[in-house]
């Protein structure tokens, strides 16, 4: 079965570097986030020394409060994209391990089946389908 590993890692160096541009992506807006919060710092911090218009102080204020908070949702969603890339690519390799050791099938497995697939849907006599938990699905 290592040529089923094989053949999946050559897919995925088809795709160059999806997980090292989100990984770059997620650098940069944690370093954006300290620049943000380095400027909110600097803008109570003179508030504090200087007298300011109140006014024009809270518009500031609010302004870099808002850029934060658009930018520590990004940063959110890219760092949940990383997680669930991280997590796809370890369960991939699960079930690439167990096929590897699996035995030739020569009569019905319920471990094999169930390790690799979600659910079949019965649609009419004809028109059975196949969920693997890949969410590739096939009719039958």
């Amino acid at each position: 079965m290592s040529v089923l590993r094989s053949e999946l890692y050559a897919q995925q160096a088809d795709r160059p570097g999806l997980h090292g541009v989100l990984e770059k992506r997620q650098t940069e807006l944690k370093e954006e986030l300290e620049v943000v919060v380095g400027l909110v710092e600097r803008c109570v911090t003179e508030n504090a020394r200087v007298a300011l218009d109140q006014d024009e102080y809270t518009q500031r204020y609010n302004g870099l409060v808002s850029r934060y908070e658009a930018v520590k949702a990004q940063f959110d969603d890219v760092t949940q994209t990383v997680s669930d890339k991280a997590d796809r690519k370890k369960l991939l390799e699960q079930f690439l391990h167990t096929v590897e050791v699996q035995k030739p099938i020569a009569e019905f497995d319920e471990r094999l089946w169930s390790s690799l697939v979600d659910f079949v849907t019965v649609y009419s006599e004809k028109d059975i389908r196949v969920t693997f938990k890949d969410g590739t699905e096939i009719g039958a």
